[in-house]
C-alpha cells in the first residue's frame, strides 16, 4: 500500500481483499488494533452493536418490533 496526502492528513488505500474480509464500505470506521514496524492489524468498528450492547447492559426495554433506522431518525 502507498501512503498518500489527503488534505492535512495521510491516507492509505485498502486492498480489496481486506475490504471484502471486513465487509467495509465508504463511511465505516476501523480501529488499529496492533501496529508494529512491518505489521498493521485493523478491525471494523460496529458502533451500532456497541450502543445496543450498552443499552442491553442497562436493561432498557425496547418494544418487540423495535427497529432503528438512521435515515428516518435524521429526517428533518
Amino acid at each position: 500500500m502507498q501512503v498518500a496526502k489527503w488534505g492535512n492528513s495521510l491516507a492509505v488505500r485498502l486492498p480489496k481483499k481486506l475490504v471484502d474480509q471486513l465487509h467495509l464500505k465508504a463511511g465505516d470506521e476501523i480501529d488499529i488494533v496492533e501496529a508494529a514496524r512491518e505489521k498493521l492489524v485493523v478491525d471494523k468498528l460496529d458502533r451500532r452493536a456497541e450502543a445496543l450492547a450498552r443499552m442491553k447492559a442497562r436493561a432498557w426495554e425496547t418494544p418487540a418490533n423495535y427497529h432503528f433506522d438512521r435515515d428516518e431518525a435524521n429526517q428533518r
